[in-house]
C-alpha cells in the first residue's frame, strides 16, 4: 500500500474518525424527556419516538437513545410541553352595543405528532394556524353576551365554550387545547371610551336618583305608620282617663306658649281665663 493511504499516517487516521463519528451521529440520536420525534424516511414519516402520553411519568418515556438509517432517516421534533399561543388584540362588539378590546391567549399541546407533521410540520406552523381561529372564536363568543359578562360567573361559560370550539380546530392539527385566558379586557381608546364613561356615570347617577326616590318613599309610609302608632296608643291609653288627658294637653300647649325664644313677648290674662284653669284646677 502506498504510504499515502497508510493507515499509520495520520491524515488518515483523522480522515477515517470523522467519518466514524459522521455514521455513528447519523445513526444514533439522543431523545430528550421534553419533546417527541417523527421518522422520516424519503419524505415518509415511519414511526414516532417518545409520543406524548396522557398521565405519563417523567423518566418512563421513550426518550434516550435511538437508532436510524444513516443519511435516510430524518428526525423532526415537535416539543411535548405545552405551548402558548397570543392573540393579538382584537375589538368585540357586545349585545349591548359596547366595543372591547381584548387580549387573549391559547394554551395547547402537541398530542398527534404525525397528524402535526403531516398537516402543518412543526408546533409553531400549529400556533400560526389556531391565532387567528382564537381571534374569530373569541368575537363570535363574546358578541353573544354583555360587556357586564366577562365580570360575572358567566365568564366561565363563554371560556369553555370557547375552549371547545378552539379544541375541535386544533384536533385537526394533532393538537389539543388545554386553556384560553383573557388577558386584559379594555374600553376602545378616544371618543368611544369617553362615550361609555358618560353612559356608566348617567346610569349610576340615574341608580342613585331612584334609590334615594325610593328611600324617602319608604321613610314616609314608616313615618305615617309610627304616626298612626304612636296615635293609637295615645287614643288607648288616654282614654281610659280623659281628665288627664286634657291635662297633658294643656301642659304641652302652655310649654309651646308661654316659653317663648322671644323675651320681649308678654302674654296677659286674666285669672279665670279658661286657657288657665288647669292652673287653677279647674274650680276643684
Amino acid at each position: 500500500m502506498s504510504p499515502v493511504f497508510s493507515w499509520k499516517n495520520p491524515i488518515v487516521l483523522l480522515v477515517a474518525a470523522i467519518a466514524i463519528l459522521v455514521v455513528l451521529a447519523s445513526t444514533i440520536a439522543v431523545v430528550p424527556e421534553t419533546r417527541q420525534a417523527v421518522i422520516v424516511r424519503f419524505g415518509e414519516p415511519i414511526s414516532i419516538v417518545n409520543r406524548y402520553r396522557p398521565g405519563e411519568q417523567f423518566g418512563r418515556t421513550g426518550a434516550g437513545l435511538i437508532l436510524r438509517v444513516p443519511f435516510v432517516d430524518q428526525l423532526v421534533w415537535l416539543d411535548k410541553r405545552v405551548q402558548d399561543v397570543s392573540m393579538e388584540r382584537q375589538q368585540v362588539l357586545s349585545t349591548d352595543q359596547r366595543r372591547l378590546n381584548v387580549d387573549a391567549y391559547a394554551r395547547f399541546r402537541i398530542v398527534d405528532p404525525l397528524r402535526t407533521y403531516v398537516t402543518a410540520g412543526n408546533e409553531q406552523q400549529v400556533a400560526d394556524q389556531l391565532r387567528p381561529i382564537l381571534g374569530s372564536a373569541l368575537r363570535n363568543e363574546l358578541g353573544k353576551v354583555p360587556a357586564a359578562a366577562l365580570l360575572s360567573p358567566e365568564r366561565t361559560r363563554v371560556m369553555h365554550e370557547i375552549v371547545q370550539g378552539l379544541d375541535r380546530v386544533a384536533r385537526q392539527y394533532g393538537a389539543e387545547i388545554i386553556d384560553v385566558r383573557i388577558k386584559r379586557t379594555d374600553l376602545p381608546e378616544g371618543s368611544p371610551l369617553q362615550s361609555a364613561y358618560e353612559r356608566m356615570r348617567s346610569a349610576r347617577e340615574q341608580e342613585a336618583l331612584t334609590i334615594d326616590a325610593q328611600g324617602r318613599k319608604q321613610a314616609q309610609i314608616i313615618r305615617a305608620e309610627a304616626d298612626a302608632d304612636a296615635a293609637r296608643t295615645y287614643a288607648a291609653s288616654f282614654g281610659k282617663d280623659p281628665d288627664f288627658y286634657e291635662f297633658y294637653r294643656a301642659m304641652q300647649s302652655y310649654r309651646l306658649t308661654f316659653n317663648s325664644q322671644n323675651a320681649d313677648t308678654n302674654v296677659i290674662l286674666s285669672p279665670d281665663n279658661a286657657y288657665l284653669k288647669e292652673f287653677t284646677g279647674r274650680g276643684r
